[in-house]
């Protein structure tokens, strides 16, 4: 195996610590010497062992205490260089004895970013960077976004019918996609921080907002549920946020601006992802305000008319302004079409 190999194993590692690792990013790491794999690890948990530590223990345990001298080591993520709750990374690599680092990303975080290849080098290991660099990138790209700017990555996902509605009548019940689809929003919410949504949608739908099934991983918490809500209509006391076990993951903001909102949840509350579940007038809000990154859209196969679209808003006046989508990526889930893209912004002349 090559490096590019060993780090796409190091990252597939990495991926079990999605949505349990906030406010740290998700990091794998794989130990090799020999062509032999003597050791992995991944970020469990904020507080815990990070990659690197994980795997030199993995080795240790395995092979004996001086397994990893000589070795290369493939870290998804430049290792931490200073002590916070756990020691610094650079110093158990060169403790370790090994030879080389093979490094994925850069640390976004600015007392990180650019040191550790510096460090280990003076400590005479050697240091390759950028291995598969856009996977690792990605992985940790809510991570990056909080470290950058202080606000969460955030997903917008949506249900709706090809007429790019979401009108229905009570009786129907909540859902337009098939069970498939719904299957893979568990999953969808086990990868964020938090859950964002209405009071609107609260008073409407009664929802839970909860990972469920076998999407919820071992000793997973569950996401915040953070409700907007401007309306003097009160919500509903007896509503399932409030009187579940987890009614104290339940966050209420009445009339607040939504970048307050957003800042608030990054600082007070360790929030690095959040996945909205509301109706088209918040989508839109969050669309026109510029607030989203990504957008996980379940096309059903109907054609529902009515007066609710997936998303409202004040929308834009000329198509040099609208909002375009980068990193397609289509799948279909029984008879619905998943699309998965991100948000590129505002730009230039429209290609038609």
């Amino acid at each position: 195996m090559n490096d590019s190999e060993y780090m796409r194993r190091a990252l597939h590692l990495a991926k079990f610590g999605v949505g349990v690792t906030s406010p740290n990013p998700p990091v794998g790491a794989v130990i090799v010497k020999d062509g032999e794999e003597l050791g992995v690890g991944w970020h469990r948990s904020a507080g815990q062992p990070h990659a690197e530590v994980e795997a030199l223990k993995d080795a240790a345990g395995r092979h004996g205490m001086d397994a990893a001298r000589g070795a290369t080591v493939y870290l998804t993520l430049e290792p931490c260089c200073t002590q916070g709750r756990t020691g610094p990374c650079t110093t158990a690599l060169v403790q370790a004895g090994v030879k080389r680092v093979v490094i994925g990303a850069s640390d976004p975080n600015p007392a990180h970013e650019g040191r550790a290849a510096w460090i280990l080098s003076e400590g005479g290991i050697e240091v390759v960077e950028g291995i598969e660099e856009a996977g690792c990138e990605e992985l940790i790209r809510a991570f990056a976004k909080v470290q950058r700017t202080g606000l969460p990555w955030v997903i917008i996902k949506s249900a709706l019918s090809l007429d790019g509605r979401i009108t229905r009548t009570r009786s129907e019940g909540q859902w337009l996609s098939g069970p498939g689809s719904r299957a893979e929003v568990q999953e969808l919410r086990g990868e964020v921080d938090a859950i964002l949504s209405s009071g609107e949608t609260v008073r409407a739908d009664n929802p839970r907002f909860t990972v469920r099934g076998d999407h919820a991983k071992e000793d997973q918490t569950q996401p915040w549920r953070v409700i907007l809500t401007s309306s003097e209509m009160g919500l509903p006391r007896e509503a399932e946020i409030f009187t579940d076990a987890f009614a104290d993951r339940t966050l209420v903001y009445k009339g607040q601006r939504i970048e307050c909102v957003l800042r608030e949840l990054v600082s007070d509350h360790g929030v690095v992802s959040l996945l909205v579940e509301a109706g088209g007038r918040l989508v839109g809000r969050l669309l026109d305000e510029g607030w989203a990154d990504e957008v996980v859209f379940y096309l059903a196969p109907l054609l529902t008319g009515g007066p609710i679209p997936a998303s409202g808003g004040e929308g834009v006046a000329d198509f040099k302004q609208r909002v375009r989508l980068d990193d397609l990526r289509f799948q279909r889930i029984e008879d619905d079409v998943r699309l998965r893209a991100i948000l590129a912004g505002t730009s230039g002349e429209f290609e038609g």
